[in-house]
């Protein structure tokens, strides 16, 4: 397992180790002791795991209450992964990060509470997205930016995407910023 900062104070990219041959192939996707000596993240209390078919977008999602840290992961497909810092004291409050997660290149991303995150699926399968949390799932504590939003200006690779009807009437980055401002976490 290779762990790698990122240009954004604690998003990591982890790299797992794929053991390959003829019939396929083996990862370990999580190790408490490797996690813990690398200063992974080892406590999480729920696995989530979505399928998203071609086209589909989903986020720019936040859960602020609790905040909730997520390591994400692809065990199908292809997307291309989006976190936005909205820590307002971060150097790099209001960008983006994007990164491509496959079941093939073996990457995985920690993002700290405080970011939102999305996705939209690459090509013409479907993606199914695993991801670990450190805080319990909270409907009323959660709130998002709209995926299109010109203040973050987001080059995603897909043009009309497929989207959930809350999807698209998340707010605007400016209003996020007016409406959140009470769980903005300090960098």
């Amino acid at each position: 397992m290779k762990v790698t900062p990122l240009r954004m104070k604690g998003l990591l990219l982890i790299e797992l180790a794929i053991h390959r041959d003829e019939r396929g192939f083996f990862a370990e996707r999580f190790h408490l002791a490797e996690f813990a000596a690398r200063g992974l993240p080892t406590h999480f209390v729920q696995d989530n795991h979505s399928r998203s078919a071609p086209g589909v977008l989903r986020g720019l999602h936040v859960q602020q209450d609790p905040p909730q840290g997520k390591l994400v992961g692809v065990t199908r497909g292809r997307i291309c992964d989006v976190t936005v810092d909205l820590r307002p004291e971060s150097a790099t409050f209001g960008r983006h990060c994007r990164l491509e997660l496959s079941d093939v290149n073996g990457r995985m991303l920690w993002i700290p509470a405080g970011f939102a995150h999305g996705f939209c699926v690459l090509g013409d399968e479907p993606a199914d997205v695993v991801y670990k949390v450190d805080a319990p799932y909270n409907p009323a504590g959660e709130s998002g930016i709209v995926w299109d939003d010109p203040d973050l200006a987001i080059p995603w690779p897909v043009k009309a995407p497929i989207l959930s009807a809350r999807d698209e009437w998340l707010s605007s980055f400016a209003a996020y910023q007016i409406h959140a401002s009470r769980y903005l976490t300090p960098a």
